[in-house]
């Protein structure tokens, strides 16, 4: 029984892991276009009024993706806590890597020649 449970678990998981990235890539990809439009607008020497319909529509496709991705969120804690009440808490699947350290992420500068 444990085993199945966990089967469907790693199936769960792997679709809840590509609807993450599905939602993702089309925020990403709306980001694109609604911050390409206006500038081929101007490159084009067309007026403001050029498709401001347009860039108004993909902004609105950006803000209703950032609640499907806010929704997608509260969707995998949900399952974090499906995954307790089934006696799999101990489990942890990929795609969960926490940030380095604050010390992992220093940068430092150095000083280079100068160009010739």
């Amino acid at each position: 029984m444990l085993k199945q449970r966990r089967m469907i678990a790693d199936q769960v998981a792997a679709s809840l892991f590509e609807a993450e990235a599905a939602i993702d890539a089309a925020l990403a990809k709306t980001a694109g276009l609604a911050g390409v439009m206006p500038s081929l607008r101007t490159d084009a020497g067309l007026s403001a009024l050029v498709g401001q319909g347009a860039v108004e529509r993909a902004s609105e496709a950006i803000a209703l993706l950032a609640q499907a991705r806010r929704a997608i969120c509260e969707t995998h804690k949900e399952l974090d806590v499906a995954k307790t009440q089934i006696g799999l808490g101990a489990v942890m699947y990929g795609g969960m890597e926490k940030p380095p350290e604050a010390s992992a992420r220093t940068r430092h500068i150095m000083q280079v020649a100068p160009a010739a």
